[in-house]
């Protein structure tokens, strides 16, 4: 038998990348390009306790806190914001907003704690003070899309649900930079909503993130993350999360925005923090992830390779059939996800994609700051 020549050695890479890939537009992806939220008889509306930790964000409270206070919202629901350790002017702003808005509850934070760093240790004291069953998170610098996202948010919950993973987007605003953060967003969000809808959650976002106090408390908080400095949102929902117990909403009335970072620094400093925590995921979680994410960034070497020391027709086809299912998933989700003009990018933003690991990829093996904020 002669020896396997090493260009089809080289196709047969190609080939399995791409049919993984492909496997993971079908089988995750493809969910939020058709989704379609359950039909209700009656709307559900439960008392809610929504929760803002702020540290030295004044003017992003003045300009988005009320955005939440103004919420339409028949049900009871209180706004917990958790003042922690400001020295800008963040105490005079929420005394001011605090005249007007009766359901404001502010929490004042003047010493850190020791050993819990990060954004766990306000966020827990914001829990304790909620009065309602179902906590709803967001950040300091994010405004719901609309006044009907209390609404939205807690309708998901029904018997047996204690997590509802909703969307944080960020502000479109010119420019590439801004095309990749909220590509790079929207892609994260495919996959954590997606996994969930297959009945494999495995984290959330702070900015637009529920879950029952019941739950929390159930699970002592964060006592078995403390000691990392990130992680309040993807690693608490990674611990508590199962295929039952978690819905997602995704609805343009109930996503939240955020100013996204205007310089190339600023976005690389806050992605390799959130990439910092993801090596403390579960095993079964890493290897999803890492099997796409190793794929993803193979496949374009593969293919210029494959291109040139193989048959070009066969490689171009395998190719096509990976562009045009991507295309029509992508297309679908990036509509369904409040990115309609991401399409006419997503060949490119893909492409980019191989540079992003490249620059991404060493922060899973570096300590993470101890600073949330």
């Amino acid at each position: 038998m002669p020896p396997i020549h090493w260009s089809v050695i080289l196709f047969s890479a190609f080939a399995a990348a791409a049919a993984i890939q492909v496997f993971y537009y079908l089988f995750f992806f493809r969910r939020i390009s058709w989704y379609q939220p359950k039909e209700r008889g009656n709307s559900q509306q439960h008392p809610v306790s929504v929760i803002v930790c702020a540290r030295d964000e004044d003017e992003n409270l003045a300009k988005f806190l009320p955005g939440i206070l103004v919420q339409k919202y028949p049900t009871s629901y209180q706004v917990i914001t958790v003042n922690d350790n400001s020295l800008d002017d963040s105490k005079y702003i929420l005394e001011e907003l605090g005249k007007t808005f009766k359901n404001l509850h502010v929490v004042e934070l003047k010493q850190e704690a020791k050993l819990i760093s990060g954004k766990k240790y306000p966020l827990s004291i914001g829990i304790r003070e909620a009065r309602h069953e179902i906590l709803l998170l967001t950040d300091a610098d994010c405004v719901p899309a609309s006044e009907n996202w209390i609404h939205r948010m807690q309708d998901a919950y029904e018997d047996g649900i204690e997590i509802v993973l909703g969307y944080g987007a960020y502000h479109k605003k010119k420019g590439m930079l801004n095309k990749l953060i909220r590509f790079e967003t929207f892609h994260t969000a495919l996959q954590y909503l997606s996994y969930s809808l297959a009945g494999t959650p495995y984290m959330g976002v702070g900015r637009n993130l529920s879950y029952k106090k019941d739950l929390f408390l159930r699970n002592k908080g964060f006592s078995s993350i403390n000691h990392i400095p990130s992680g309040d949102d993807d690693l608490f929902i990674n611990r508590v999360a199962t295929s039952t117990n978690t819905a997602v909403v995704i609805d343009p009335d109930a996503m939240t925005y955020s100013l996204p970072e205007t310089t190339w620094s600023g976005w690389l400093k806050q992605k390799r923090r959130h990439y910092s925590t993801s090596r403390f995921y579960k095993r079964k979680h890493k290897y999803l992830l890492g099997l796409y994410f190793t794929t993803q960034f193979l496949y374009y070497p593969l293919l210029a390779a494959s291109l040139i020391f193989f048959d070009w027709r066969i490689v171009a086809a395998v190719a096509l059939l990976r562009l045009v299912i991507q295309g029509i998933v992508l297309s679908k989700a990036m509509k369904k996800m409040g990115e309609p003009d991401l399409r006419g990018w997503f060949l490119v933003l893909d492409i980019w994609m191989f540079f992003y690991y490249i620059i991404f990829v060493p922060a899973l093996w570096k300590k993470p700051s101890k600073r949330w904020n």
